[in-house]
């Protein structure tokens, strides 16, 4: 039986938990932050659950996600290549921090890199 990939990360708390440090750091960002300025915080936290409820998602986990597509949730954002290397450089971080192995980083990273032309639009 194949382990999906949201049980090797630790499941619900871990993706979670993923997401809220990567979430912080990137609002935190000298280059990323503008993307969080002029937002509440209830707007803020429930991005960041969209976030997880996709995330959890999309690595196998059971969860109803609610929220976009990728390429209508950030239209119009100006998200460049280097904001968009700078992201992946936060990613990795908090990935390292966490200990996401070897072969799970390498399946998170081709997830991104699919996302990244419905992403990136400058």
């Amino acid at each position: 039986m194949t382990v999906s990939l949201y049980d090797r990360l630790g499941g619900y708390d871990a993706i979670a938990m993923f997401a809220s440090r990567l979430v912080d750091q990137a609002k935190s960002d000298d280059q990323l932050g503008r993307f969080w300025a002029n937002r509440g915080d209830d707007r803020i936290a429930r991005e960041l659950q969209l976030l997880i409820d996709y995330l959890v998602r999309e690595t196998g986990g059971q969860m109803y996600y609610t929220g976009r597509q990728m390429l209508q949730a950030h239209a119009g954002m100006g998200i460049s290549e280097s904001d968009w290397k700078r992201f992946i450089e936060i990613v990795t971080g908090v990935a390292g921090e966490l200990g996401v192995g070897a072969p799970e980083d390498g399946e998170v990273m081709a997830f991104l890199d699919a996302l990244k032309s419905d992403i990136v639009n400058v």
